[in-house]
């Protein structure tokens, strides 16, 4: 049972987080940026839209048959979403069989999202709709691994997401979730109640990508 002062706190951190996305807005798409993991080496990456047929960047040309992590973020009704993809490249830079994991409540229905802005609901931790969807990312970061490190990431999204089972706005949300995945990489992190474009610029910025 919620004692008093830790409803309040509860219901402080929720004001906090409505009245910074009232005060702030999703901008344009960001570019594409691609990092290679502990490297130094840094490359931004025209938008898939823009690029020609049967042209490739230089760093599109690096990733081939490269594994992969990719920070997220993406439009939604609401405030968007944050949340991470993973798996290979092709010669074009492209995902090849890409899984996405991201904490989100385990329902269609705007009930338990409104709910967990309250208290915890049941969550999912992975794809959900308009995931992988270009039209609706708002930022990403691609950060390039050997298979070893791709492994070690991927043991530790597959722990989190088995321990983790609720979703709440204000102390466990879907940007914890990633900075969770992004401190177990011996990033530095921003706070978890930016917008997700936001939260996806500022992890970029802050590890120099």
């Amino acid at each position: 049972m919620t004692s008093f002062p830790e409803g309040r706190m509860a219901v402080v951190a929720l004001c906090s987080l409505l009245l910074a996305a009232c005060q702030s807005s999703d901008e344009s798409p960001r570019p594409h940026f691609v990092s290679d993991y502990n490297s130094g080496v840094k490359a931004s990456v025209l938008p898939a839209t823009t690029r020609q047929p049967g042209k490739t960047s230089q760093a599109a040309a690096r990733t081939d048959g490269r594994y992969f992590i990719e920070f997220r973020s993406r439009y939604a009704l609401s405030y968007g979403h944050t949340y991470v993809i993973f798996g290979r490249t092709n010669a074009a830079g492209g995902m090849v069989n890409p899984e996405v994991a991201g904490l989100h409540p385990a329902s269609n229905s705007a009930v338990p999202y409104v709910l967990g802005h309250f208290v915890p609901v049941p969550a999912e931790t992975g794809w959900s709709d308009g995931d992988l969807e270009e039209q609706y990312r708002s930022a990403s970061w691609r950060v390039m691994l050997t298979e070893a490190e791709y492994r070690k990431v991927v043991a530790f999204i597959r722990d989190l997401q088995a321990s983790t089972k609720t979703w709440q706005a204000s102390v466990y949300n879907c940007n914890a979730f990633v900075a969770s995945i992004a401190g177990s990489m011996g990033y530095k992190t921003p706070g978890i109640w930016l917008r997700p474009q936001q939260f996806v610029t500022k992890l970029r910025e802050m590890n120099g990508g």
